[in-house]
């Protein structure tokens, strides 16, 4: 019996969530399976993976195949580095604290990257809804300024100017009377 290790659908529409589970490969997808292992939730950024690391550890030791998308999560859990140590220290070519020092660098250094990547999604997340006060903001004192010059009052010109052309006017009556 072909075990492999694979994702059954579980959820709402449009919002899919998956178990990990180990099946008989002819067994349908959301079928009868022998064991469940862990969850995946690809709507988080970044993706939930729940798996026991240990008894997919335990199968995959055993031969079951993962299916693409599984083999991938279980390479990003460490996996399939551990059991690809596990074959070394197998054949002898080094021994088990060796490959158990190698992968607890290899995992502390992974976790390291994942709780990077989640502390700079928030920062992120924090810069942005900033940046949307900020602009909302300056929107709405652009706003209040030009309300206020439209109902600011409108100032009349003045008079002097109009005194400047009346005493011209006269001075060009003279003119004309003279030479009358």
């Amino acid at each position: 019996m072909p075990v492999k290790i694979r994702l059954a659908r579980r959820g709402r529409k449009k919002l899919a969530m998956y178990d990990v589970i180990i099946a008989d490969s002819r067994s349908p997808r959301d079928g009868r399976f022998i064991e469940k292992i862990g969850t995946y939730n690809p709507n988080t950024n970044p993706a939930s993976i729940n798996i026991d690391e240990q008894k997919a550890f335990e199968w995959v030791m055993k031969g079951a195949q993962p299916t693409d998308t599984v083999r991938a999560m279980l390479s990003y859990k460490g996996v399939l580095i551990r059991r690809h140590l596990q074959i070394g220290v197998g054949k002898g070519a080094i021994t088990q604290e060796i490959a158990d020092a190698k992968f607890a660098a290899w995992k502390q250094n992974k976790e390291a990257k994942i709780s990077g990547k989640i502390d700079n999604l928030a920062d992120n997340k924090v810069k942005d809804a900033k940046a949307r006060l900020d602009a909302e903001t300056k929107k709405s004192a652009d706003r209040a300024a030009a309300i206020a010059k439209k109902n600011a009052p409108v100032v009349e010109p003045t008079a002097e100017p109009v005194a400047e052309v009346i005493t011209d006017a006269p001075a060009t009556e003279e003119v004309t009377k003279t030479e009358e």
